[in-house]
């Protein structure tokens, strides 16, 4: 029962970053959020994307494992 909480916390997180992601990415293309004037500002949300990439690249292969067969 503990490993499903675990897994149902794990899938929220991973929900809540692809979200996060997605919503960077909107922003840094200038959709819904508004244009981007300030370079650094820029710079910042492009490093906090990979960040989140990576993170949510580590969560789904905890909740998708490679099996060896």
């Amino acid at each position: 029962m503990n490993e499903n909480i675990d897994r149902i916390e794990i899938e929220a997180r991973y929900e809540a970053l692809k979200a996060e992601h997605r919503a960077l990415d909107s922003e840094i293309a200038g959709g819904d959020l508004g244009p981007i004037r300030d370079q650094l500002a820029l710079s910042r949300m492009k490093k906090r994307k990979l960040v989140l990439k990576d993170q949510i690249e580590r969560l789904y292969d905890l909740l998708h494992p490679d099996i060896i067969a």
